[in-house]
């Protein structure tokens, strides 16, 4: 007999690679140039010649054995020890090679953490708008995801909501900034509030309460900006990293947990996560892609076209009349439906080969998501049919 819980899944696919395998068919009939595909979020810039340098002088010098072959549970020491150096020199933070657990990608980094801290009827709670995968990551712990309400006029943390929901059985808070879908970076006051209400809670309660930080966007920040790393500002944290979009290697399926060396059992916590690979049938990231990003652990591809993507879109989207939050990184941009049904708005931009996610799968009904990841010229191009879409469906 198949496992009926698999089988309902079925039912409720991704509405994100539905959209995009709704493009993929339309470009093969027009051409997929034509298609202003904004579904999903794979990184559009190629990967820095340094990486691919790397991973050809490995495969020239090293033994084949140390390359292909299994690395250690927790992931190769040197790579750890990378790793910990690069986030101490650049965010002032303490962590060895023994708070770095090699996961593959964030995926794989955030269901080890989940695993790591809860145990089943948990609850972890999360902010809208959230990335619609953290449901079957959590529940597939025996956890409970619950999701506090957006703050829609920021996108920050709707503190009140949040504090209503942050009852005793809450083990662990998760978080997302710079965030997808919004690309809203939290501000450092955001952060601060945040463990200001944790440290409380956690005394009150007299249990830990986790912060899991959700960071694969990490590098991907506007204006000069840096994101708060928030291992910084609260002992409890696991940060949750993948080199996918900062590396631009979505493929190789790389990323690590970095679990703050002041949080209680750390050492203890990055061993469980070599046993929660036995329990989940993980194990052991490819060496060769930890070698490399190793040599290359403080460098990214050339990010800068995002920012320039999302300015073309949020002036375009703000003169056609969109109601929309200015992002601060990450390649999405999050605004408010010209009507109601976000679903149905999106379906009629179909018509003008507009791919756009409704965002009720992001907990925000009335919004829809754009992965402006994509070339800029094609950018340019889409906003005529932007302004056709708006223009001949609503009179703006």
């Amino acid at each position: 007999m198949i496992s009926e819980k698999y089988k309902a899944m079925l039912g409720g696919k991704s509405v994100i690679r539905t959209l995009s395998e709704f493009a993929t068919k339309r470009g093969a009939e027009i051409g997929y140039e034509n298609v202003f595909d904004y579904s999903l979020g794979n990184p559009s810039v190629p990967v820095p010649k340094e990486f691919t340098d790397c991973c050809i002088r490995l495969l020239q010098e090293k033994d084949p054995k140390e390359l292909h072959g299994y690395s250690p549970s927790l992931g190769i020491w040197s790579v750890r020890e990378a790793v910990a150096s690069s986030l101490n020199r650049r965010f002032g933070m303490n962590y060895g090679p023994e708070h770095i657990f090699m996961a593959s990608g964030a995926a794989g980094a955030l269901a080890h953490a989940f695993r790591a801290v809860t145990k089943p009827g948990d609850e972890i709670l999360t902010f809208a708008p959230f990335f619609p995968e953290y449901r079957p990551y959590v529940e597939g712990t025996g956890a409970v995801l619950k999701v506090v309400s957006a703050d829609t006029e920021s996108f920050q943390i709707h503190f009140e909501a949040f504090e209503e929901m942050l009852g005793e059985q809450v083990a662990a808070v998760l978080i997302n900034s710079p965030n997808n879908p919004s690309g809203v970076v939290y501000s450092e006051e955001t952060i601060r509030t945040l463990v200001q209400i944790l440290k409380r809670k956690q005394e009150e309660y007299g249990h830990d309460i986790f912060l899991i930080s959700d960071e694969p966007y990490r590098e991907i920040v506007f204006d000069g900006k840096a994101a708060p790393y928030v291992s910084r500002y609260y002992d409890n944290t696991i940060s949750c990293y993948s080199f996918s979009k900062s590396l631009s290697l979505p493929g190789e399926r790389i990323g690590y947990v970095a679990v703050n060396p002041a949080c209680r059992e750390a050492e203890t916590i990055v061993n469980m996560c070599g046993q929660i690979s036995r329990g989940t049938g993980h194990n052991c990231p490819p060496s060769l892609i930890q070698l490399a990003v190793a040599q290359v652990i403080d460098q990214t591809a050339d990010l800068s076209v995002y920012e320039t993507n999302m300015n073309l879109l949020y002036d375009c989207l703000v003169e056609l009349g969109f109601t929309c939050v200015r992002p601060g990184g990450t390649f999405y941009v999050f605004p408010k439906a010209l009507e109601e049904d976000a679903n149905a708005f999106c379906q009629k931009a179909l018509a003008y080969d507009l791919i756009l996610v409704p965002g009720d799968t992001f907990g925000c009904p009335g919004y829809f998501r754009m992965a402006y990841c994509i070339d800029t010229e094609k950018v340019i191009r889409s906003l005529k049919a932007l302004e056709s879409f708006v223009r001949t469906e609503y009179g703006r």
